[in-house]
């Protein structure tokens, strides 16, 4: 097995980017092969401070490597290092349909209403998204249920080349859903995704926060009076409670149920610090790896240089091959 996956350097990663992400990236790399991107070209397809987004790739480099990602098990590099990514978009443009690209529901999410303002990369940048994954012949893409239309589209692209041009090049890659992704909601409101942009800064538990303000954002996480029931589907109703009882089965590896049964007929007086004190002691470990990386910026750039150099051996026989199947000349 072969995983691709990247993530958009942000910058101060929080506990839903952990759970739903990077904690499962850092299993995969027992199960075979991983290449992780920081997708800085991604990121400006929006207009980003150039200052801000390189502060921004070493931030959430040094954010991975603490969360678990081990270097010499996985290549780890920046996206915008390895110009093959882009080189082969182009190619792919050329075979894509603009039919396919205005079927993407995410770029109708992202453009708004303002469709027509919208940057040609905000539009084309499942195209992209194609080439970080064919480019690596992955074989499984790690997604959410809302992205399994973008490997659908990267499977159609590789089916349409391999055909047109009579060859094997592109491997059709699979998602891979992870059964118990966690979607990791506010703390202030059980209905929204918990986020960076959120005002609150009590909306989400940073990385970055010590233990003191981990189990205070949770004591103070907006809950509702009633106990916790025995089941999972008598928290319908309940967004705030259902969050929590997520965060702490996504820390401990367990089912919601799972929780449920030891903590049923309960307040949230007993079950808050029960999560805040699991959350600490799975964070403390965490945040002193990410603080000793962030004072280390030149062993980061060396890790991202490795990493890149790995990427792009990977990369250049795939795109070899795509110029010599057009009939174009490198």
């Amino acid at each position: 097995m072969r995983v691709v996956s990247g993530i958009q350097p942000t910058g101060n990663l929080h506990l839903g980017n952990y759970l739903g992400a990077i904690k499962r990236w850092a299993a995969m790399q027992t199960q075979g092969e991983c290449l992780f991107f920081l997708a800085d070209l991604h990121a400006v397809t929006v207009y980003n401070d150039p200052a801000e987004l390189a502060a921004n790739v070493r931030e959430m480099a040094a954010a991975l490597l603490a969360c678990g990602i081990d270097p010499e098990r996985s290549t780890l590099f920046a996206h915008s290092a390895v110009p093959a990514h882009p080189e082969l978009a182009w190619l792919l443009n050329c075979v894509a349909r603009i039919g396919w690209l205005n079927r993407m529901t995410q770029f109708k999410e992202k453009s708004g209403k303002n469709r027509e303002s919208a940057s040609v990369g905000l539009f084309d940048y499942p195209v992209l998204q194609a080439a970080d994954v064919l480019l690596h012949r992955a074989s499984h893409v790690p997604v959410g249920e809302d992205q399994k239309q973008h490997v659908e589209l990267m499977r159609d692209i590789a089916l349409k080349f391999n055909t047109d041009y009579d060859v094997d090049l592109f491997v059709s890659p699979e998602p891979l859903i992870g059964a118990t992704a966690a979607r990791i909601m506010s703390l202030r409101d059980g209905n929204a995704k918990m986020s960076k942009s959120d005002p609150s800064d009590m909306s989400r538990v940073n990385l970055t926060d010590d233990a003191d303000t981990v189990a205070q954002k949770i004591r103070k996480a907006k809950t509702d009076p009633e106990p916790l029931p025995e089941s999972m589907d008598a928290l319908g109703e309940r967004p705030e409670a259902r969050n929590l009882v997520a965060i702490h089965a996504a820390l401990s590896d367990e089912e919601p149920q799972a929780v449920l049964a030891r903590f049923a007929g309960q307040g949230f007086g007993a079950f808050k610090p029960a999560l805040a004190e699991l959350l600490v002691e799975t964070l403390r470990p965490i945040k002193a790896r990410l603080d000793m990386f962030r004072e280390d910026p030149a062993e980061l750039d060396r890790l991202l240089a490795l990493g890149a150099e790995k990427a792009r051996a990977t990369a250049q026989p795939t795109l070899d091959g795509a110029y010599k199947a057009m009939g174009l000349r490198r």
